[in-house]
């Protein structure tokens, strides 16, 4: 090798790459953080609000208090909150008139060592306080929305919970109206969508344990379940993915859904969303786990299955054979939205003998003078379609269903008289449109839209042996997807007769015995054989 050669080999050697410069950055990143982690409070008040202010930053709505309070000697007490974040009403009734009224009395009558403690148990009057000798949780705890209390001379701070700020309160659900049950729905506030669970949940059993995701957002959420019914593996699942999650924000369950669901490459939901409180109760009841996130009304429950999506709350509260044929609604529903518009093309192209002489005969009146061929035919109006809904669902609501419902007859008549399309055409895809409506679950009725379009394309190609190859993909693909653990295709795939009680039919409830098999298998009974009533009568 020539002397230039090695002179040009050692200097790409010496060049830094772009991953170790990535591995540095990251190392020093985390030193940075474990250094603030690792500040502890100081005994000089001056130094421990100069640390903080360092951390928090110069902010406006950041509040220093500083009250002087007089004793056997003059102790300085400073209190910082976020204005906003905080009950004022709280903070100025239980902490700052309570230090100021009450305690100067008591630290005179009291040695100086007990000052602090005089503090903490005698002055501050709210019910959560906690102490900590970290910088790094005096920070979360007022950028939550707590107040923190630090003494002069003393090297620990007294939390006080005062989140306090305005909320949306507890309104009707939007997005799953229901008839007959409950009109509450859950709101944008953590502690008021866990207390709504309390209400109805009256047990020692049902536990609510808190994490916090986001490095940036540091977004709190509660993950809900009961004791001896829940699967402890599902709960340590549950605990272990979001653990593993590493991101900036968290700004909606959305993130959390996306992050921890088994199958990605799917377009059906493997994580059940809802805004309604009574519906994660039955799930928590069924052995399920809840995943409530502050800042967004809807709430996760897994495992989720195929069935759960075709279940409204409203099926519990009206009679068993009422539930039963609007459930044989919905999955005929979802058949028909999911192959309606294929099976149009099917026919009408590749088995025209499959129709009786008539209907063939009108129909082919009505596409006399369509000049493109029925697959396009179809893609004009289901696009045309979905771009109406989605402006429906964009604009207010004073104008929004107007311009879709408007939009839709004016565009349809005009595209007929235009000839564009024919008639036939928009009657199907108007009743397409209708029966997807009659899925409860918003999320499962986005991936029915999506897989229409993959069953029109098929038909388009092979005709109906397209279709029912792509039914036998389907089903197989339904089978082989999982929910932490448990088959989405549970009661069908394994099947389980004592589940078919409560899947496509829901039966009385008396025979609604026991938990689903795969679900509830830590505690199995619901409820009592009719048989034991009597006995006990």
């Amino acid at each position: 090798m020539s002397l230039s050669g090695k002179f040009f080999k050692s200097k790409i050697k010496k060049k830094p790459s772009t991953q170790n410069l990535q591995s540095d950055v990251e190392i020093e990143k985390e030193k940075e953080k474990q250094n603030t982690s690792n500040q502890k409070l100081q005994p000089s008040l001056e130094e421990n609000l100069k640390q903080l202010k360092q951390e928090l930053g110069e902010s406006s709505d950041i509040v220093y208090r500083t009250i002087q309070l007089t004793g056997k000697r003059e102790i300085l007490v400073s209190v910082i909150y976020i204005d906003g974040l905080g009950d004022s009403r709280s903070i100025q009734q239980f902490i700052l008139e309570s230090l100021s009224q009450r305690c100067e009395q008591k630290l005179q009558q009291s040695p100086e060592d007990d000052e602090f403690k005089i503090i903490k148990d005698f002055s501050i009057t709210i019910g959560e306080i906690k102490t900590t000798q970290k910088m790094e949780d005096v920070a979360k705890a007022v950028l939550s929305g707590d107040s923190v209390v630090l003494v002069d001379r003393y090297s620990e701070g007294i939390i006080t919970g005062t989140r306090g700020w305005e909320d949306r309160g507890v309104t009707e659900p939007t997005s799953e109206t229901i008839v007959r049950g409950p009109k509450d729905g859950f709101s944008e506030t953590l502690r008021m969508n866990t207390s709504l669970i309390r209400r109805r949940v009256k047990d020692g059993k049902l536990r609510i344990e808190s994490k916090n995701v986001g490095s940036i957002t540091k977004t709190d959420l509660a993950i809900v379940y009961i004791e001896g019914i829940v699967d402890p593996k599902v709960v340590e699942e549950v605990h272990s993915r979001i653990d593993k999650i590493e991101i900036d924000a968290i700004l909606e369950s959305g993130y959390i859904e996306e992050l921890i669901q088994d199958e990605t490459y799917t377009p059906f939901p493997t994580i059940y969303s809802t805004e309604r409180p009574d519906v994660i109760v039955a799930g928590i009841l069924e052995g399920r786990v809840g995943i409530i996130v502050d800042g967004t009304p809807f709430a996760l429950l897994v495992p989720a299955i195929f069935t759960q999506f075709f279940q409204a709350s409203e099926d519990y509260y009206q009679r068993a054979d009422f539930s039963s044929l609007i459930r044989i609604l919905r999955f005929g529903s979802f058949l028909l939205t999911l192959l309606v518009p294929s099976s149009y093309i099917a026919v009408t192209t590749f088995h025209q003998e499959m129709l009786p002489t008539r209907l063939l005969i009108s129909l082919a009146a009505a596409r006399e003078g369509v000049p493109f061929p029925a697959l396009v035919e179809v893609l004009i109006m289901e696009i045309t379609f979905e771009i109406l809904r989605e402006a429906g669902v964009r604009l207010p609501k004073a104008v929004g269903s107007a311009i879709s419902i408007v939009g839709a007859l004016v565009i349809g008549e005009a595209a007929v008289q235009a000839g564009l399309v024919s008639s036939a055409m928009v009657i199907v895809v108007s009743f397409t449109a209708i029966t997807s409506f009659v899925i409860p679950s918003y999320n499962f009725t986005l991936a029915v839209r999506m897989m229409r379009f993959v069953y029109i394309f098929l038909a388009a190609t092979f005709g109906l042996y397209g279709i029912i190859l792509g039914l036998i993909a389907l089903v197989l693909h339904l089978c082989s997807l999982r929910s932490f653990g448990v088959p989405y295709m549970e009661a069908f795939g394994p099947f389980n007769f004592q589940d078919q009680k409560d899947s496509i039919f829901r039966f009385p409830m008396k025979n609604l015995l026991t938990r689903p098999k795969l679900i509830g298998n830590k505690n199995k009974s619901r409820q009592q054989q009719p048989d034991q009533y009597q006995q006990k009568k």
